[in-house]
């Protein structure tokens, strides 16, 4: 078998988003991503051990994913050479959906070319918006509705919008099937950007 084409992955978002808890429900493999799938503890994952590395098959071709996960703005992330970037939120935050922008607009700046204009041509690197802690999702003015959401995905030129609970388990397979098939689309010439603007899972 061939070796795996390594593809880095940036996950951004505050510390306490649950980008942590995500990655760890990734770590256990699809025999655990279903929902409800017994009491076993989620793994800790540990700074010092990035890129928390996530081996796949996608088109009869393997793939690794390395993912690095950033909480604070003013950390060494943009010395990293992403392929793709996750813009990740707590559903039931407010002021952590309003930051998207600021991690947005960092983005951007750093790895990102934007014509004269100001318009997005040139952009080379797929984002995607991902918003975590689903089962906590309840009826007030705090929570963010997946409408609201993805409008803001498409305010921030995003190319997908998707959420999931990495406690529960909702939607975490369908969640890590699409940044994988982001992953491996961007190893492609055509790249991994959506065509025609923002995609809801």
């Amino acid at each position: 078998m061939d070796d795996p084409t390594p593809v880095s992955i940036l996950i951004l978002g505050d510390s306490g988003c649950g980008k942590s808890t995500f990655l760890s429900r990734l770590s256990l493999g699809q025999r655990r991503h279903q929902q409800g799938a017994g009491e076993e503890p989620l793994p800790i994952l540990r700074d010092v051990d990035q890129p928390f590395i996530y081996d796949i098959s996608l088109y009869r071709q393997p793939y690794r994913l390395e993912f690095y996960d950033v909480s604070y703005v003013h950390q060494h992330w943009t010395l990293l050479k992403p392929d793709v970037v996750v813009l990740a939120f707590d559903i039931a935050s407010r002021e952590g959906l309003g930051r998207l922008k600021q991690w947005r607009n960092d983005i951007t700046r750093h790895f990102q070319r934007v014509s004269a204009d100001g318009s997005s041509r040139g952009e080379r690197i797929p984002v995607m918006m991902l918003g975590l802690k689903r089962d906590l999702r309840v009826e007030d003015e705090e929570t963010i509705y997946p409408q609201e959401a993805y409008r803001i995905a498409q305010e921030l030129r995003c190319d997908r919008y998707a959420e999931c609970s990495a406690v529960t388990g909702e939607l975490i397979p369908e969640v890590f099937e699409d940044i994988a098939r982001i992953a491996a689309k961007t190893t492609t010439e055509a790249g991994g950007q959506s065509k025609g603007g923002c995609v809801i899972l």
